[in-house]
């Protein structure tokens, strides 16, 4: 499907770009956690993208599936690009030891986090389900 491989290659550039910006964060260490999601996520949204003609899911599904897929991997993205800004870490301990942001940065963080967390695992079990239910696939 053509928007997520849009999508994808946006979130690509976008995860580079952010990539020029980790020295300047609040949090450089989160900073470069959210570079690295932000290339791998595009992937993600890619492979996605490249699978979608062999999925064999309904039309309201395969809509879903896009959706929630888009969501969140740009969530997820945007989630740890704020709590490098801003230094928060209730949500991820390691890269944001040492740096603790106010009540409502934390829970805007673990929002999108969360939800974007969820978004893809969803989605990702529709996609192995349209691939199962593809039978043509190694025809």
């Amino acid at each position: 499907m053509k928007s997520l491989l849009v999508g994808g290659a946006a979130l690509f550039l976008l995860g580079l770009i952010n990539g020029l910006a980790v020295p300047y964060f609040e949090n450089p260490r989160m900073g470069l956690s959210a570079h690295l999601a932000g290339v791998q996520n595009a992937l993600v949204l890619i492979a996605f993208g490249l699978m979608w003609k062999y999925l064999a899911l309904s039309s309201k599904a395969l809509k879903l599936c896009s959706m929630l897929s888009t969501y969140s991997m740009y969530s997820i993205w945007v989630s740890l690009v704020l709590a490098a800004a801003w230094g928060t870490s209730s949500a991820t301990p390691i890269a944001g030891a040492g740096y603790m942001g106010s009540s409502s940065q934390e829970l805007i963080v673990n929002i999108l986090l969360y939800s974007g967390s969820l978004a893809i695992i969803v989605a990702s079990v529709q996609v192995l389900l349209g691939l199962v239910n593809n039978k043509f696939i190694g025809a």
